[in-house]
């Protein structure tokens, strides 16, 4: 024992004496300062500073898996394809003199198997003081809430320049529009310019909208009207379109018109049936005749529900019946699960 003790008493004198080395020395190293995203209240929820700007950036998208019900091309049977699609949005927005400065890109991508894939550029536009130019969608892309009516364009997303002011329940614009992938009779060029309007708002439970386009290579045009007003435990839509000839804005039929109503049986459930008539039915195809003289008629009639399952989740159902005059009468519809965020 005593041995012991004296060599652990040298040993604790002989570290005592021992001097410490610069070089054993350990330094801790300065923490990284760390910027945190800061959440951007000033143009609504979702938006956040881009770190070491003051530009405001919001993503948000969907992911959508769909049935879609109907006649093959080929065949005319009936029949079903699944179709899965991802869409992504990203918004920019930061003040100017001029008001805020916005930009937004949408990337889709469509996927009908493992193999049969694309991605597209859904939208890409600057907007500031009213003034948008890029790839985005026009007031032809807006319709009734169901899936019934028929009033559209064709194609309604164009490379546009447009102007459109705004109040809080008023709005009136116009658009130049790059129609090349529109309407072109035969012996034409898909190259065309056409000019749009587009006159909305709201008055109470009321809302409107008139819409117009002039296609100067097919040296026609198109204008509707659409309407809808809270009526009881729903909703009721009405509009109507007139088009002087098949053109990129709207070449379906000479004229029609559509109704719909959409009624909230529950805060979840949504039920809408509708029904559209058309005057000289063209439909679509590729032979475009250059006027809707000596074309039949046809209607359409169909129901649509939508079910919301929880927040930002929900399933829609639509099947449409549709019967021409000139052709044989098709069934087609789709079953739709969608989340959002």
């Amino acid at each position: 024992m005593n041995i012991k003790m004296v060599l652990l008493a040298s040993a604790a004198a002989f570290a005592a004496s021992t001097p410490v080395l610069a070089a054993d020395a350990i330094v801790a190293a300065e923490p990284e300062p760390v910027e945190y995203v800061r959440v951007c209240d000033a143009y609504g929820t979702g938006y956040f500073y881009i770190p070491g700007t003051e530009t405001c950036l919001k993503i948000e998208g969907y992911i959508r898996f769909q049935v879609n019900v109907g006649p093959t091309s080929d065949t005319n049977d009936s029949s079903w394809d699944a179709v899965t699609r991802g869409q992504v949005q990203f918004t920019a927005k930061s003040d100017t003199e001029y008001g805020p400065l916005t930009g937004v890109i949408v990337l889709q991508a469509n996927a009908d198997n493992a193999t049969d894939q694309d991605t597209i550029l859904d939208s890409a536009y600057l907007d500031v003081a009213g003034f948008r130019a890029g790839l985005f969608y026009s007031w032809w892309d807006d319709g009734l809430s169901g899936e019934t009516d028929d009033i559209g364009s064709n194609v309604t997303l164009h490379n546009s320049i447009r102007y459109q002011y705004e109040t809080g329940s008023f709005y009136a614009g116009l658009s130049v529009d790059e129609l090349e992938d529109g309407v072109f009779k035969a012996g034409e060029e898909p190259n065309n310019v056409g000019v749009a309007f587009g006159i909305g708002g709201t008055a109470g439970a009321f809302s409107y909208q008139v819409t117009g386009g002039y296609d100067f290579d097919n040296e026609d045009g198109a204008i509707r009207a659409m309407g809808t007003a809270e009526i009881g435990p729903g909703t009721l839509g009405l509009a109507a379109v007139y088009s002087s000839g098949p053109n990129s804005y709207y070449s379906i039929a000479e004229w029609a018109v559509a109704a719909e109503y959409a009624i909230k049986a529950t805060d979840k459930l949504k039920v809408t049936p509708g029904v559209q008539y058309y005057g000289n039915y063209f439909g679509s195809g590729s032979d475009v005749p250059d006027d809707f003289d000596g074309l039949g008629d046809a209607w359409k009639v169909g129901l649509t529900v939508d079910y919301q399952i929880v927040d930002n989740f929900y399933a829609k159902a639509s099947v449409q019946y549709l019967d021409p005059e000139d052709g044989d009468d098709v069934t087609t519809g789709y079953f739709r699960l969608q989340r959002s965020f």
